[in-house]
């Protein structure tokens, strides 16, 4: 197949929701659509012990969350399929914004009985910023919920986008009697009697047939009728490139649970999802269809394999071929790097490849030379853009509570912050190590994951801190006398960075008062 062919077949998204709107289960249907798994797994249940693919750390099969995105690659009618599915909770919010940032569109999904809730509308602040496409899928249409239109609203005015449905709800609940699929014009139903798959769908152009009484009922199809009037007369027809242009975000309804209304979300997703778009660059831009390789880590993940205590940096290719044992420059080090064992991913199993395209994601093992943000190019010094570090709100110090294990507490604290998992500051007033994080949950992780994948120990001692925050300036000698002044407060990051320690809202205002030469910055790219 030709380069150009392959990139133009490439659909590379995130699910992305707030925590228990069934973004996991909606991954997993998708997965069974396109082959790459037989049976869906259920991330909460007692009675099926299967748990979900994407979530195959150990700690969030016992907690039934993802807090970590996971990648999954398929195959489904002739387009290849790249999926990332996101931690829903805010605790692990920072791993969805970075991934965002390789993923070329977006499926948000909404609980019908919640509606737009706070992370959902974070996660889409994020989307709006850079310009990503998002399709919405209203999920738990088996359920009671809200009133269809009273949800479209919501979303419009929450999550500041127009939306425009290309699927409609026939009731809910107790009342559900299926989906009628507006962009296919096809009618779906929904049969009590076997929930899991839905029955061949029905091909009705003309919805004043009676053929539509007889599969509904005739008060239900009169409502149907109804209803997609009042749609075509609010909503516009739909544009392929307002969708494209994130101007407009099409609606689709279903319950993932039972299966219903995937199929069709997936197979327009498939005509309308962009393939691979530009990338941004300190330098340029970058387009995927230049001829030489370019891509960089979104994402470090260590330990993947237990058995092997491998570490693996996620890179999205964005432009050329990627090519098995060939010489790499990894630009930040300056040296060329050759890989002979790059993967490909299906969550935990991984399978080594010959070549990838852009919006494909690539595991490459990595012993520690490798950081997020990071960019691999033929020989161009490029630098990619928008892969941020947030400062931390939440600290506490960390202590080893094994002193025959502190080599592997280090080790493990040294790869877990790689990870983008949380940050650790050094104090340079008595040398302790802080870790900060930007949500509670992310200790807890943090604490199971080195006794589990490490062997170590650890234990938290309370520190009071507002925020941290990076610091730099042109005039060397006011840098100094700020850190000789605030030496109880200064921290170094893994990088050997300056960073502000601040105890309070009161303290940081009064540092940007008094040392207006000091640059704060809030994020570490910069």
């Amino acid at each position: 197949m030709e380069f150009i062919d392959e990139i133009k077949r490439r659909r590379t998204f995130a699910i992305v929701s707030h925590p228990d709107a069934g973004k996991t289960t909606l991954t997993e249907k998708l997965l069974l659509f396109g082959g790459a798994i037989h049976v869906a797994g259920a991330v909460k249940s007692n009675k099926i012990k299967r748990t979900a693919t994407s979530d195959f750390m150990e700690i969030e099969r016992q907690r039934g969350i993802s807090v970590a995105t996971s990648v999954m690659g398929f195959e489904y009618n002739g387009t290849k399929i790249n999926i990332l599915d996101t931690p829903g909770h805010q605790d692990f919010a920072e791993d969805t914004y970075r991934t965002l940032t390789a993923v070329d569109s977006v499926i948000v999904v909404i609980d019908a009985a919640k509606g737009v809730e706070s992370q959902t509308e974070k996660l889409m602040n994020v989307c709006r910023m850079r310009n990503t496409p998002v399709i919405v899928f209203i999920n738990k249409l088996d359920r009671e919920g809200k009133d269809p239109f009273d949800l479209l609203d919501e979303i419009e005015e929450k999550l500041k986008i127009k939306v425009r449905p290309l699927s409609w709800t026939i009731g809910m609940g107790k009342k559900f009697k299926g989906v009628y699929n507006i962009y296919e014009h096809k009618l779906n139903i929904f049969t009590q009697s076997d929930k899991q798959i839905a029955e061949k769908p029905i091909e009705l152009f003309n919805l004043q047939s009676k053929d539509l009484d007889y599969y509904i009922t005739e008060d239900a199809a009169d409502v149907l009728r109804e209803e997609l009037d009042l749609i075509n007369g609010v909503y516009s027809d739909f544009i392929l490139d307002d969708y494209r242009e994130a101007r407009v975000s099409p609606v689709f309804f279903g319950s993932a649970l039972y299966n219903f209304g995937v199929k069709e979300l997936l197979n327009c997703f498939i005509n309308i999802a962009p393939s691979p778009k530009e990338s941004k660059t300190i330098e340029r831009f970058v387009y995927p269809d230049e001829e030489k390789f370019t891509g960089f880590v979104f994402k470090i993940h260590a330990n993947m394999d237990p058995n092997h205590r491998n570490r693996l940096a996620f890179v999205k290719v964005c432009s050329g071929k990627f090519e098995r044992n060939k010489n790499y420059l990894h630009v930040r080090s300056g040296k060329k790097i050759k890989f002979s064992s790059p993967t490909a991913f299906m969550a935990s199993k991984k399978s080594v490849i010959d070549e990838a395209f852009p919006g494909d994601i690539v595991g490459l093992h990595d012993t520690g030379n490798f950081k997020i943000g990071d960019t691999f190019t033929e020989s161009e010094q490029l630098h990619f853009t928008g892969i941020p570090n947030f400062a931390p709100e939440l600290f506490r110090y960390i202590e080893n509570a094994d002193p025959m294990k502190s080599k592997q507490l280090n080790k493990g604290i040294v790869q877990l912050m790689d990870e983008g998992l949380a940050q650790l500051f050094i104090s340079t007033l008595n040398g302790r190590k802080i870790i900060g994080t930007v949500g509670a949950l992310q200790f807890e992780v943090i604490q199971y994951r080195l006794l589990h994948e490490y062997g170590a120990q650890c234990r938290y001692e309370p520190i009071s801190l507002y925020k941290a925050c990076w610091f730099d300036s042109d005039d060397e000698a006011k840098l100094s006398d700020f850190k000789n002044r605030k030496y109880k407060f200064i921290a170094k990051d893994k990088f050997q960075r300056d960073v502000f320690l601040a105890d309070s809202a009161y303290s940081l205002q009064m540092a940007q008062e008094k040392f207006p030469e000091i640059n704060f910055h809030f994020t570490s790219e910069f």
